[in-house]
């Protein structure tokens, strides 16, 4: 029996060496050079793989195993390779490695290359690639590598560009490395706008575009002859990442439907905090020069003309002018001064004691038909330390994302 165990210990042993995190095994690049395929520096990797690879993030059979998506900077024609340095084989060690491949290929179009010079020749007809749609906005960045200015833009695409479909369905693929919970949307229904950032670059005397990220926004129609656009996905590729490129496409985004007269104001889907972030400071920073946020205003509260001025000339809903308003005030506040941070304060947890408020009275509600009273009352007094606690964390973690923002803010 033991030697049973030994035995299986082993094999279990042989069999933990050939498994791979698919989160480093995964080597994406974005190339606008030939010398970028063989630079370590431009490789990087996915931040998720669980869509694909399972909750573990694992592929099971390969040792050294790289999987190699490579895709041309601008139009992502993309070049699908695996490589390993060994395979577990089913004869001799009776179990199947896992078929990578066709996991990949679930999610990158069909058309790929799977060999360097035929993606090296087709890096060649990249001069031809030229941005879809509609430009909204240029602008340019210090870039202190460079020791430049680099400049980007920003476009506005449907499905009726020619290429766009196809270019789209590459783009969208790295949804599945950097968003944890990402789908691919249903391009077929025409209320979905698409923006596009790109970088100019130049190669041999010639300016070509590289892309950086982009965003879609789904037009809901709102009776009867209004639409409320909602923010469903945006990306930033990692290389551009940590440059301003968010805060820019947001702005830019806003801005362009801030021109229409039939959008309501403009909503998220399920926002990450990365982006409720993002929103804040590209609010706060269209805001803040409304006659309804002057600093005045601000210390008499929250009120709606704020409400009625964010939406009607910014298309801000709301929710978000609440936070725009609570930033602001932040920003016009002595928070040394005891009576200024105080009324700061309870303003503030005014808000974030909703919830808690609406908990409290159904639990109540459930208690009078579950407990004699004098339990209920010990148990309320628990709850509302706790919540005491819990009110004043969220305030304080509130106040320190605010800080944030406004910082951003000084600095821009």
């Amino acid at each position: 029996e033991n030697l049973f165990l030994s035995g299986l210990t082993a094999v279990e042993k042989k069999l933990a060496e050939y498994k791979c995190n698919t989160n480093e095994a995964i080597q994406l690049k974005l190339v606008r050079f030939p010398e970028d395929l063989e630079d370590e520096n431009t490789t990087f990797n996915p931040e998720y793989s669980h869509q694909v690879f399972g909750d573990d993030e694992v592929a099971f059979g390969y040792k050294g195993l790289k999987i190699l998506l490579y895709y041309i900077a601008g139009n992502l024609s993309t070049l699908f390779r695996i490589e390993y340095t060994s395979k577990v084989n089913e004869k001799f060690d009776c179990v199947e490695a896992d078929d990578v491949e066709s996991k990949i290929r679930d999610i990158i179009p069909p058309g790929f290359c799977t060999n360097t010079d035929d993606f090296v020749s087709l890096l060649e007809k990249e001069v031809n690639f030229k941005p879809f749609g509609m430009l909204l906005h240029t602008y340019s960045i210090h870039n202190e590598e460079a020791g430049e200015d680099i400049t980007y833009q920003i476009y506005k695409a449907d499905m009726t560009c020619p290429g766009f479909r196809e270019y789209h369905e590459r783009l969208q693929t790295f949804l599945m490395w950097f968003i944890e919970t990402a789908s691919f949307i249903d391009v077929d229904d025409e209320r979905w706008n698409y923006f596009l950032v790109f970088e100019k670059y130049n190669k041999d005397g010639a300016t070509l575009f590289a892309t950086v990220g982009y965003m879609t926004v789904y037009n809901y129609y709102v009776y009867p002859d209004k639409t409320r656009p909602r923010v469903s996905q945006m990306l930033i590729l990692p290389p551009f990442q940590g440059e301003g490129h968010g805060a820019q496409l947001l702005e830019t985004v806003h801005r362009y439907y801030m021109s229409s007269p039939t959008v309501l104001d403009i909503t998220a889907e399920d926002p990450s905090e990365n982006y409720v972030k993002l929103r804040d400071f590209v609010l706060v920073k269209l805001c803040q020069d409304l006659l309804c946020f002057s600093p005045v205003k601000l210390m008499q509260g929250f009120s709606q003309e704020m409400v009625t001025e964010a939406q009607q000339k910014l298309k801000i809903n709301k929710q978000h002018t609440r936070r725009v308003y609570e930033i602001l005030r932040l920003r016009a506040t002595n928070m040394s001064d005891a009576e200024q941070s105080r009324s700061y304060r309870l303003d503030v947890k005014r808000r974030l004691i909703g919830p808690y408020k609406k908990k409290q009275r159904e639990l109540a509600k459930m208690r009078r038909c579950l407990r004699p009273e004098e339990m209920t009352n010990q148990l309320n007094q628990i709850d509302l330390n706790l919540q005491r606690e819990q009110l004043e964390e969220s305030f304080q973690q509130l106040v320190s994302d605010y800080r944030r923002v406004l910082e951003r803010l000084a600095q821009a």
